[in-house]
């Protein structure tokens, strides 16, 4: 009896393996959703939608983008760390998988543990604006306004633990200030309001201010990098305005959740670095602000390695500003 409950339990696992094998070699035989853990028509959605439609030519399969907006990106997040590791659901997040962690009190998953890193598909320089008709026109007055009416000042973000939420803190860590923050579901509907001129201030990434800049329909102060942008050549960087405090990108990922076949991973690892290299993705990116990750870059290793640091370098920044979510 022994043996043949044996001989059953090693045919059980022989047919599991010869399962998952035939699973990654026909891999993917459906469409492939990828979520975006923030709205539509949003700096992470941009970049996606980009990426999405390439890797869609590549791998012979749509690859669908949903929108799962809500708790600064953990809500989307959540549900991929609890999807079925078949390759067929995965993540598109920024910067605010490596804040989570230090953000939320109760986070329902673990970055680190929960997750399948696949690769790093851009990092996008960050722009501070304005509605147009603000008093100040130049950073330096920018600088000075908000030193004596910062408490007066109304700062739009796309709710706690996105980009412009981050951006947000430094600044006002920067400057010793603090400012009315208005959140928002998402950067759309704050730049919305910013066009409006119903808030003050924005920093968001330039996948979601460059056309509103040379458009003129928001004020410009500077680009959140040490070197100026070629895609807004006139915009001076905050180091040029002698707030070099105010230094950040977002970084932008492909996961998978976690137990993801490898074989598997090493297919969408290469499709993601295919789409990276598309003509196409590269100049929209560019007008964008922004540029592929290189071929380095767009691999599990250094997604695994830079959301590894990334949350030790965040902890302490989030910590002295004292700003978390429930």
């Amino acid at each position: 009896m022994l043996k043949t409950l044996a001989a059953a339990a090693l045919c059980t696992i022989l047919a599991m393996s010869g399962a998952s094998a035939q699973s990654a070699t026909n891999y993917p035989a459906q469409p492939i959703t990828i979520v975006v853990p923030f709205s539509a028509g949003g700096p992470t959605d941009t970049v996606t939608r980009l990426v999405a439609q390439s890797m869609s030519k590549d791998l012979g399969q749509q690859v669908l983008v949903q929108n799962v907006g809500g708790a600064g990106g953990t809500l989307g997040a959540g549900q991929v760390a609890d999807a079925t590791a078949d390759g067929y659901t995965l993540l598109l997040h920024h910067i605010g998988m490596s804040t989570a962690p230090t953000l939320y009190r109760s986070l329902a998953f673990d970055p680190l543990k929960d997750f399948t890193p696949i690769g790093l598909v851009t990092s996008v320089p960050m722009t501070l604006v304005a509605r147009k008709d603000f008093e100040p026109t130049t950073m330096a007055e920018l600088v000075d306004y908000l030193k004596t009416k910062g408490t007066d000042t109304t700062y739009a973000n796309a709710g706690i633990g996105s980009a412009s939420h981050l951006c947000g803190m430094l600044l006002q860590n920067a400057l010793g200030v603090k400012m009315i923050t208005v959140p928002y579901q998402g950067a759309a509907p704050a730049m919305t309001d910013i066009m409006g001129g119903q808030v003050d201030l924005l920093c968001d990434q330039t996948t979601n201010t460059t056309n509103q800049i040379k458009g003129g329909e928001v004020k410009a102060y500077a680009v959140t990098t040490p070197e100026r942008l070629a895609s807004l050549p006139d915009l001076p960087t905050t180091k040029e305005s002698n707030l070099p405090a105010l230094n950040v990108s977002v970084w932008h990922g492909l996961y998978g959740p976690a137990g993801l076949d490898p074989a598997i991973v090493a297919k969408l690892q290469a499709s993601l670095a295919k789409a990276l290299k598309d003509e196409t993705v590269k100049a929209r990116f560019a007008e964008l602000g922004t540029a592929p990750a290189t071929e380095a870059e767009a691999t599990p290793d250094a997604l695994r390695q830079t959301l590894t640091s990334q949350i030790e370098l965040w902890r302490p920044i989030i910590q002295a500003a004292g700003e978390y979510a429930d």
